[in-house]
């Protein structure tokens, strides 16, 4: 493995283990507000699921925007912003709908059931969200030799063609 190789894989190992300690923390979120909304309201088990992944979104916006990937391009928030709601959005609905599915299709719907249900859509959900918010919300800024190697390039002199001799050009 070369030196540049090393280094992305070093990179990509960190930006891996900073997503998951921001993750880490979100997951802490969402099943902390998943079982204090059940046990403090009446509400339906995937109803309650979704109102505590709605918070976990937001405070993980905020972790991975100022944490994981505070290295980012922050131009064009707006965008950013909305495709992070997007593909949190298409998270929220692989995370409940493996809920869903438990509990309606299968009516394993005890609390320990629908904690275990919750967790496996969260990870599932969790490798969408990490392939599509690095791929497409948190975008990559060029690194310093990709940008030194395009600015040496504008800066190298064109070589003046050679002169063609005054009848050449009219054969």
């Amino acid at each position: 493995m070369g030196r540049g190789s090393s280094e992305l894989v070093r990179r990509y190992v960190h930006e891996a283990v900073k997503f998951g300690a921001v993750g880490g923390a979100g997951l802490l979120v969402n099943l902390g507000v998943f079982n204090l909304v059940r046990q403090v309201t009446d509400l339906q088990v995937v109803r309650a699921s979704v109102i505590a992944t709605v918070v976990a979104i937001a405070f993980n916006y905020v972790g991975f925007r100022y944490f994981t990937y505070r290295d980012r391009d922050k131009t064009g928030r707006t965008k950013e912003m909305s495709l992070f709601l997007l593909f949190s959005g298409v998270g929220l609905v692989i995370e409940n709908g493996v809920l869903y599915v438990a509990t309606y299709g299968f009516h394993w719907d005890s609390p320990l059931q629908s904690n275990i249900f919750k967790f496996l859509g969260i990870g599932i959900a969790t490798l969408f969200r990490f392939w599509s918010y690095r791929t497409w919300v948190f975008r990559a800024l060029p690194t310093r030799e990709r940008v030194a190697d395009a600015e040496s390039f504008l800066k190298q002199e064109r070589k003046p063609k050679p002169a063609q001799p005054a009848g050449a050009a009219r054969r």
